[in-house]
């Protein structure tokens, strides 16, 4: 077989440039080794976590009612066969939705593993008897897709159930009534909080001074006391783990923490420390494709490896590593193949953590802007000031603005709060336009909303704030 592009895994990146391609009229095929199209963003990732997500908050807001209000519940009953069927639907329509897109595309979908014989080849392993008898397919162009996995140290692998990665964690099998969350990224705080408002008693473990480390300590100190009494086992920073030892009911776990060596046991173990990209094992080796020590594929801004027939995408060539960077690297690579430009799209990546309150932030972050020695002035708008959030007893919050202090040109936004997620849309349009922090405070926000603590900001930094005084800034 021949197709003049093909896609090697099919995720947010990868079947996003396939369909993209066949929209440009070109023939492509995808090669997935999963029976469903999604990778681990819809099948093991994003949509699964977000749905236990939706799921854990609800059970937050009827505490919150209950605690603001007056208003009494009866201790929810989980009926956790309910719940995963309800996260799988969600799955299954989704995934059969990308399957009947692909269908219409004309986009041609192979379920194998595919392995680089060499720049314009790949052998194709457990394809169905559909696929040529030699089982390779050749290319003119491939746009390699093939995501990243979670990371593990060789030292804590065991083929324990009890000790899971996210995959596991997702599948819902039971909820233990304890749990150790190792790492304070991402992962670990979402997780961690589903599994806690299901009922475990968790306890989390992260090796540096707070968690999410990329992100500005101002956000992250809300989400930790609202995380600090949620995970009753305790949240413990600047410790490391020294060992994981699975037995039959329970996990053994030592770890060492400022205060000295300590050891637990645990129901169950929930490895969260990162992801390490899919790049080895495909016979890139065979390629003039160049990987950087991590292991991640080295690209140009066009999405250009250093093999002429090979582009990379997504969580492969490097962080950051989320879907919708995936996707914004696949319209870049389909972009290369038509016009041959490697003029990037956008370079304002926002990034959100979905736990409650919900972090975001695009653009400049004060943690790179002090690494950096980045020039800047900031503008802070506590959500105390905000009717809205009054009015949702949700007054921890903030937004603020990272400006530049010579053309208050806008650089950068975070935010911590409910609905951080979706708010951040807007920073992300102001600051890819290359917006002034005047201009934000021209575009009118409905009230009461959260969205108006965006211009909010900008009023402050201008001194014309209307719910919080503060003097206007010298120029």
């Amino acid at each position: 077989m021949h197709s003049r592009v093909v896609v090697l895994g099919g995720g947010p990146g990868g079947y996003a440039a396939a369909f993209l391609a066949a929209d440009q009229g070109l023939d492509v095929t995808l090669v997935e080794s999963e029976p469903r199209l999604g990778g681990t963003c819809l099948l093991h990732g994003c949509i699964p976590s977000k749905a236990l997500l939706h799921v854990a908050q609800m059970i937050s807001q009827v505490d919150e009612l209950s605690q603001q209000w007056g208003i009494e519940y009866s201790q929810p009953a989980i009926d956790l066969d309910q719940v995963r069927n309800r996260k799988e639907s969600i799955i299954e329509a989704l995934a059969g939705g990308l399957a009947q897109i692909a269908k219409r595309r004309n986009v041609h979908v192979i379920q194998a593993t595919g392995s680089f014989i060499d720049s314009t080849t790949l052998q194709l392993t457990g394809a169905d008897e559909s696929i040529a008898i030699d089982k390779t397919l050749t290319f003119d162009h491939c746009i390699l897709a093939t995501g990243s996995r979670a990371a593990i140290p060789s030292v804590w692998k065991s083929d324990s159930p009890r000790v899971m990665t996210s995959d596991q964690a997702l599948q819902l099998t039971d909820v233990p009534s304890s749990l150790l969350v190792i790492g304070g990224g991402y992962i670990g705080l979402e997780l961690g909080s589903v599994y806690a408002r299901l009922g475990s008693n968790v306890h989390l473990i992260e090796m540096a001074e707070q968690l999410l480390i990329d992100a500005d300590k101002d956000l992250v100190k809300p989400l930790y006391q609202k995380l600090d009494p949620l995970f009753s086992g305790g949240i413990e920073l600047n410790t490391q783990i020294t060992s994981i030892t699975p037995q039959s009911n329970h996990v053994d776990v030592e770890y060492q923490t400022p205060d000295g060596s300590q050891s637990k046991s645990f129901d169950r173990v929930l490895i969260a420390i990162g992801r390490q990209p899919n790049s080895l094992g495909i016979g890139l080796e065979h390629t003039a494709v160049e990987l950087d020590d991590a292991g991640f594929v080295q690209c140009d801004s066009g999405q250009l490896t250093s093999d002429p027939h090979i582009l990379a995408i997504g969580d492969v060539c490097g962080h950051p590593m989320l879907a919708h960077k995936a996707t914004s690297d696949a319209r870049m690579a389909v972009k290369t193949l038509i016009v041959d430009s490697n003029d990037p799209l956008s370079g304002c990546i926002p990034a959100v953590i979905f736990t409650d309150p919900e972090i975001a932030w695009a653009g400049l972050t004060e943690t790179a802007a002090q690494r950096d020695q980045i020039d800047y002035q900031v503008a802070i708008y506590p959500w105390a000031a905000s009717g809205r959030a009054q009015a949702i007893g949700r007054n921890e919050g903030r937004t603020k603005w990272l400006i530049d202090p010579q053309t208050n040109r806008l650089l950068g936004c975070g935010m911590v709060g409910p609905g951080a997620g979706e708010l951040i849309a807007t920073a992300v349009t102001a600051i890819d336009q290359n917006w002034t922090v005047e201009q934000i405070t021209e575009s009118i926000a409905p009230h009461p909303t959260l969205s108006e603590t965006l211009s909010g900001a900008a009023e402050v930094f201008l001194g014309e704030a209307i719910e919080i005084y503060k003097p206007k800034r010298a120029r």
